[in-house]
Order: structure tokens, then sequence, then C-alpha cells
């Protein structure tokens, strides 16, 4: 099948499909919860961006999610998909400006855990995130474990002012090879991170983008790339055009302020020294887009007592791909599998 191919699935008679509304924070979400078997555990899967809700909401029916696949995740689990606020279906221009911080996304996130928890009667969830999605979701792992099953990191970011230096340091290399005065220029005018104005750090990832730092391809690798991905929104019966032109423009209006960029500079779980949650970071073996090292270093130094596990991905980027996303997926089955088993034994 190629990669551009559209792959739909459906969900069994009996199980639960549906997009609901679930009021966070003051802010009404949207929600996908899908599984074929409502009493299979909960995972909550935490898309990246902030406001690129992929996986989310489009996610219904689709199989490939940029960062997973879901055709046989939602046969072991109920699987939740939020658009975050601000993000896709949740958009909706009057959300305070003021209530775009990184605390608030967390506040969201536990928040609708302990919903799901209730509606579904569990103890405890799986979760998931992807980049951006990770920051809520390595926050909620290391103050909330006993509501989790395990944790996911998936393109972990651990330091983002790190990160945004590493990332400097790989376009300046790319600039200077390929001759580009213009990017060279730019990156002269702002300097080396870390960025702490709005408009510095837009600027910055322009040329980030340009350069193609979210995907991996080669002579032998190909992949569906930024277009890919807008053939999702494109496929999904539930976006209309309207909701796709939120996405793609007036969300990130809405969503990135400079009080959310100051928040950004504060991320770093270097300060996180111990986890009580088993977890699995995944990462691309090819992403320059959130530098796999820093992973690596966090994780041979993080006191997990749970059990700790990291996975590369070879023929992957930042967004990952298709082939990868299927191992990604099979990853947190069989994951969860070994869990039950522990538990019966």
């Amino acid at each position: 099948m190629g990669l551009f191919s559209k792959r739909e699935f459906t969900i069994a008679d009996e199980g639960i499909d549906l997009v609901d509304k679930i009021n966070l924070g003051g802010v009404e979400h949207s929600v996908l919860i899908q599984g074929n078997d409502a009493t299979k555990p909960l995972l909550l899967f935490i898309h990246g961006g902030p406001c690129m809700p992929v996986p989310g909401v489009v996610s219904r029916g689709q199989d490939h999610a940029v960062s997973i696949s879901t055709n046989e995740l939602v046969k072991h689990f109920v699987v939740v998909f939020w658009d975050q606020r601000g993000a896709g279906k949740t958009y909706h221009k009057n959300t305070p400006k003021e209530s775009f911080r990184v605390e608030q996304y967390i506040r969201d996130c536990l928040d609708l855990i302990d919903i799901l928890r209730g509606r579904f009667m569990k103890e405890k969830v799986y979760l998931a995130g992807h980049s951006w999605g990770t920051i809520i979701g390595l926050s909620i792992a290391s103050r909330y474990p006993e509501k989790l099953h395990a944790y996911f990191g998936i393109s972990q970011i651990i330091n983002w002012q790190e990160n945004d230096q590493i990332c400097f340091d790989w376009l300046f290399a790319q600039a200077e090879k390929a001759n580009d005065r213009k990017t060279l220029k730019k990156l002269e005018q702002l300097g080396r991170p870390p960025y702490l104005l709005l408009k510095q750090w837009t600027d910055f990832r322009r040329p980030l983008i340009k350069y193609n730092s979210m995907v991996y391809e080669s002579e032998t690798v190909k992949h569906p790339g930024m277009l890919g991905s807008l053939k999702l929104f494109l496929n999904s019966p539930e976006y209309s055009m309207k909701d796709i032109f939120h996405t793609l423009y007036s969300s990130y209006k809405l969503t990135y302020t400079q009080a959310l960029v100051e928040d950004f500079a504060q991320v770093d779980f270097k300060k996180t020294k111990r986890l009580e949650v088993p977890l699995a970071f995944l990462h691309g073996a090819k992403d320059v887009h959130v530098d796999g090292r820093s992973v690596e270093q966090y994780f041979n130094e993080l006191d997990a007592p749970l059990g700790k596990e990291l996975v590369w991905y070879e023929n992957s980027g930042h967004m990952f791909h298709p082939d990868d996303t299927k191992k990604i997926e099979k990853f947190v089955i069989d994951y969860a599998n070994k869990q039950s088993e522990i538990l019966v034994v």
C-alpha cells in the first residue's frame, strides 16, 4: 500500500466510537473515544503542537496518525484522542488568551484523566504523548504516578531551551552547506537561543520547517511528509473546511502567546530525577527537531524503579514513518499485555 493511500477502519458494533464534548478548565473540549470493547484499559493520547491535533478527533476512522497507528490499538484499549484547548475541534475564538499556559494544559489533562477514570470505572489509565504532548505527559507522570499504568513519551522533550540550541546548530550547518545566505543572515539576526520573545520563537521555526526538520527521507526511505498530515484532515469525516482553516491558521495565532513562550523556556525535566511509574521513550533515530541525544542522556540518568525503556526507530525523524507508527502501536500493545500478565501472576 502506498504511503499516501487512505487507510480506513471501523469499530465493532458492540464497541464505542463517539466524538464527545467535555468541559475542561471552563472550555468545551472535543474528544474522540474509540474501542472495540469498552471494558478494555484506557489509553489517553496527547497530541503535539501545541495546536496540531494529530492524533486527535481527526483520527476517527483513519489508521496512520503521524506518531502512532490506531487500527490495532482500538482492539486492545479504549483509546481517547483529545483536541487540546485552541486546537482542532476545540478551537473557540473567545478562549481567553491568558489561559494558554503550560500549567493550564497540564490541569486540562489531569481533569480529563479523572473524568475518564470515573466514566469507565478505572483506577488508572495508560498515557502517551508526542512532542509538545510529552511536556504535558511527563508532567502528569511525575506528579500523579498513582493514576497511570504507564507513560509513553514519543519524541520526548526534555529541555526546550537546550533543544533549541541543538536545532540552531543543525540549521546553521544546513544553511552553510546550501550556501543559503538569507537563512544565515536571519540566524545571525536572531542570535543563539534561548528565545524568550514570541517573534524570535516563531521566526526561528520558519527556517527549521523550510529545511524539513520534521521529516526524514533518503534514497531508500520515503515519507508522506507534511502533505500527508494535511491529507489526514482533508480525509476526516469529522473536520469541516472551517475546522481545517482554524487548524492551519486561526489556532496558531490564538495559541502562541508571549506568556506561553516564556513558559516553554522553563521546561526542564532534568530536575525530575526519579519517576514512580513504568515508562518508555520512543524516538526517531533521525529526529533533528527534538534531538534524541538529550533524551538518551536523561534516560540513562533517570531513576525509574518500576522500569524504563528507550526504543529507537531508524527510519523516522520527528514525524514517524508509517512503518514505524505500526511498530510503535505494537510496542504499546505488547507493553500493556506484558503488564497484564505480570498482574495475573
